[in-house]
This record gives structure tokens, sequence and C-alpha cells, in this order.
């Protein structure tokens, strides 16, 4: 069986320093895991500060990039994939990973979450406001999760992996 493979999406350039801390500790975290992280593979806010966490513990990390060339590539990516899809790569992201962590919100995220739920995929919701929690909640259900830290972030991905949800019934 393959390694699961843990998606951390959330702002680039509009990243706090509190939203890239948490992103280095998730990414750390997961690689420990043991897990693939798969970030949007850009060398700025939440997917370069988790792409660097997980070299950090030792992890494997795949970067979706929108372009079709290396230029705002993360230094931490071991596997870039150049989609030149814009923001359409967004599916793509949601669609590859068996968990789904929003640590921070901004509208290419808020995109990906959706998608996320649409596709009837496990999210987990880090450093996100009360209202847009409450609105995620409202549309994903079950499939929505809040988790309070990094640590917590990562106690749901290992209980979400252990018991698989399968939206179709198959």
């Amino acid at each position: 069986m393959s390694q699961p493979i843990i998606g951390v999406m959330g702002p680039g350039e509009g990243a706090t320093e509190v939203e890239k801390q948490a992103a280095y500790q998730l990414g750390r975290l997961i690689a420990e895991a043991g897990w693939i992280l798969l970030t949007g593979g850009r060398n700025c806010g939440v997917m370069d500060a988790a792409s660097r966490g997980a070299k950090r513990g030792g992890g494997l990390t795949v970067g979706i990039l929108p372009s079709n060339d290396r230029h705002q590539l993360s230094e931490a990516i071991d596997i870039p994939i150049l989609t030149g899809m814009g923001s359409a790569r967004n599916n793509i992201n949601v669609l590859s990973s068996q968990v789904v962590v929003a640590c921070g919100m901004g509208a290419g995220t808020a995109s990906e979450v959706a998608l996320a739920i649409k596709a009837g995929k496990p999210v987990i919701l880090l450093h996100v406001s009360s209202a847009s929690q409450l609105f995620f909640q409202s549309l994903g259900k079950e499939r929505v999760f809040v988790a309070a830290d990094e640590a917590a972030a990562i106690a749901l991905i290992y209980q979400i992996l252990s018991h698989p949800y399968n939206p179709s019934g198959h």
C-alpha cells in the first residue's frame, strides 16, 4: 500500500507569521509520521513553510505548481508537478490528497476547501476564522474538522486514515 498523501493548503504571499510557523510544524509532523506532503509548491507562504518543515522532518514533498516553469518553485520540493493550469491546479491538489489541511484562509485556499468538500475528501481547518469554520462545516458536515493546533491536526489525520470514508458507498 502506498504512503498517504496529506495536502497542506493555505495563503501564499498573504500568509501570516502564525500561519507560516504552524505550516512548518505541520509539515515536520507529517514527515515524521511517514506521510507524503503535497502543497501548491511555490516558494512563499504556507506551501513553502510546510515543505521546509517536511524536509526538516526527513519527508518527501510534492508541489503542484500553477505555472509551466520552475521560477517560483520552493527549494524544499522534491517532486515538482508543473501544470500551466493556474488556479485550476487546485483540483489536482485536493484530488491527489487523502486528507486536506487548510492552514489559514484566502481565496485560493477557500476554493481548495470547497473542491475537497465536493469531492468527499476530509478537510481539517487550522488557524481559520470561526465564520469560515461554520461556513465550511455547514457545507461539509461530518467531513470538515477543526484543529486547535498542529498536534491536534495530526491526531485527526491519524483518526481519518484509520477510518476511511467512502462517499459513494462502495
